[in-house]
């Protein structure tokens, strides 16, 4: 009996330690804690801030679109044949009605001389059915069937002469060539190809557009192209022709502008990032692309305001020292509506007015109403030429 209640006591005791050390741990210490940073202020934070500037924009529709020849073929033969002669070179400028390919047509020849020897057979048929005719020594229907051979024999000159030019393999217009796909010697069917004829300059360019953005596309608008291969270069030209009919599959509309080409740089087939460029420039406001922090609620950015009041807020800071403190500034966070972006900037139609400072980088550890200086730090700029994988 004493032993039990030795053991309640000895319990007791130590249930009682444990409480107190807990209630100090969790509720003395952190009141205290909370007590003493209550009366202390926090230091403002640093960020980096770029003002908001003024720009002059021309509205643009992107598209992607594909490069296109004016006019452009493969070429090839009517017939078939042996090629006898190649007048041409691959990667050759060529005027047009240049020779590029000559067939044999040795049998073609001969068979010429056949058909001209007995035309001339024929004429002198005719001129004499016509002498006797005119004496009275023949019939009618003689010196007529006279000129139905002559006429016979004729055009078969014509068909044969026709069978020879096609033959010879003539450029339909100028252009540059590509490469040359045949020898001579080598024996060619009706519509091998030979070689590709492609008129480079001007030439066109074929993008498709939605059909809602149709009305901001019209002929003659301003166009501006880029293509992979010239990564520093941009092509200029203008809308000439946008199509009749909306594709029902894709909803969009093709268009097409016409570019100029100097240099032979577009090549048919390449891909071209465009834009039709609007024709009045607008002014608007843009701030760096990091400065947006993009959410599914909205899209927002930090705007760093001076202090309201300087000398209140001078008079909760620590006694100055040498050194002079930085301005203070608070965020506010606004929610944005953004326009067109180009590069590392974004166009902003409401929400930030030119001039304003916003923060550009580190927006994720701040909050609205924080107290902050800004970084003297310049903020870091994309390269100028991004490396390619």
């Amino acid at each position: 009996m004493k032993k039990t209640a030795l053991l309640a006591i000895a319990f007791l005791i130590l249930a009682g330690a444990v409480g107190g050390f807990a209630y100090f741990e969790y509720v003395m210490k952190p009141a205290a804690i909370k007590k003493s940073l209550a009366g202390r202020t926090q230091p403002a934070a640093s960020v980096i801030a770029e003002a908001a500037t003024s720009q002059s924009w021309r509205a643009a529709v992107p598209a992607i679109g594909t490069i296109q020849a004016i006019q452009g073929i493969d070429v090839a033969p009517e017939v078939a044949g042996v090629i006898q002669t190649l007048g041409f070179k691959s990667g050759q400028e060529i005027e047009a009605g240049t020779m590029l390919i000559e067939l044999d047509d040795g049998t073609e020849q001969a068979s010429l001389k056949s058909a001209q020897a007995q035309l001339q057979n024929s004429r002198t048929s005719l001129k004499r059915q016509r002498e006797l005719l005119d004496r009275g020594n023949t019939s009618r229907s003689s010196y007529d069937s006279a000129i139905a051979t002559r006429d016979s024999d004729a055009a078969e000159v014509e068909r044969i002469e026709a069978l020879i030019a096609e033959k010879k393999v003539l450029a339909p217009f100028s252009g540059q060539l590509g490469i040359r796909q045949v020898d001579v010697g080598q024996y060619v069917s009706a519509g091998t190809v030979l070689v590709s004829l492609q008129q480079l300059d001007p030439i066109y360019v074929d993008f498709p557009v939605p059909e809602q953005q149709l009305e901001m596309v019209a002929v003659g608008d301003d166009v501006e192209v880029t293509v992979d291969a010239f990564p520093k270069g941009k092509f200029t030209g203008k809308v000439t022709t946008v199509d009749a009919r909306v594709d029902q599959a894709t909803r969009n509309i093709l268009i097409r502008a016409q570019l100029a080409n100097p240099a032979k740089q577009l090549l048919p087939g390449m891909f071209a990032n465009v834009k039709v460029l609007a024709p009045q420039a607008q002014q608007v406001v843009t701030i760096p692309r990091t400065a947006i922090t993009y959410s599914l609620f909205g899209n927002t950015a930090f705007v760093a305001k001076p202090a309201a009041d300087p000398k209140a807020a001078a008079a909760d800071k620590p006694p100055a020292t040498d050194k002079k403190a930085p301005p203070e500034f608070t965020l506010e966070q606004r929610r944005v509506t953004l326009g067109e972006q180009r590069g590392d900037l974004v166009a902003v139609l409401d929400g930030i007015k030119a001039g304003e400072q916003v923060v550009s980088a580190g927006q994720n550890k701040l909050f609205n109403g924080q107290k902050v200086h800004l970084s003297k730090v310049p903020p870091l700029k994309a390269p100028a030429d991004r490396p390619r994988p």
